[in-house]
């Protein structure tokens, strides 16, 4: 029994287990205040050209480069994750850090899309 508990501690406490968040070096998370700021009737453009539309009462778009659209609802979560239900029933959180000047909108797929200044 002690050998199963070790190994279950063990594989839980490797990366491979965690959520790949692609924190880089210098990555500082942003404050509850920032992510407020942030999402609070806002529109956040990518450089793939793809906007997200945070809206203050919840509301969530994404428009595509294409222009098709995905919406949908966002809140903010204590931990600092922006989590997103659209409305096909689809769900994800994402993180937002500073890096090196920049905004980064982190996926727990671990992609990295820097927004627009």
């Amino acid at each position: 029994m002690r050998i199963v508990v070790f190994f279950v501690a063990l594989v839980l406490s490797t990366p491979a287990a965690a959520q790949d968040w692609a924190d880089r070096q210098g990555d500082v998370a942003l404050s509850m205040q920032e992510i407020s700021d942030l999402t609070s009737g806002t529109i956040l453009t990518y450089y793939d050209d793809g906007q997200s539309s945070y809206g203050a009462d919840g509301a969530y778009t994404y428009t595509y480069a294409s222009g098709e659209m995905a919406s949908g609802s966002f809140t903010v979560e204590e931990d600092g994750k922006v989590c997103v239900i659209f409305t096909n029933g689809r769900d994800r959180c994402d993180r937002f850090v500073s890096s090196r000047g920049k905004i980064i909108l982190l996926t727990a797929q671990g992609h990295r899309f820097p927004v627009r200044p």
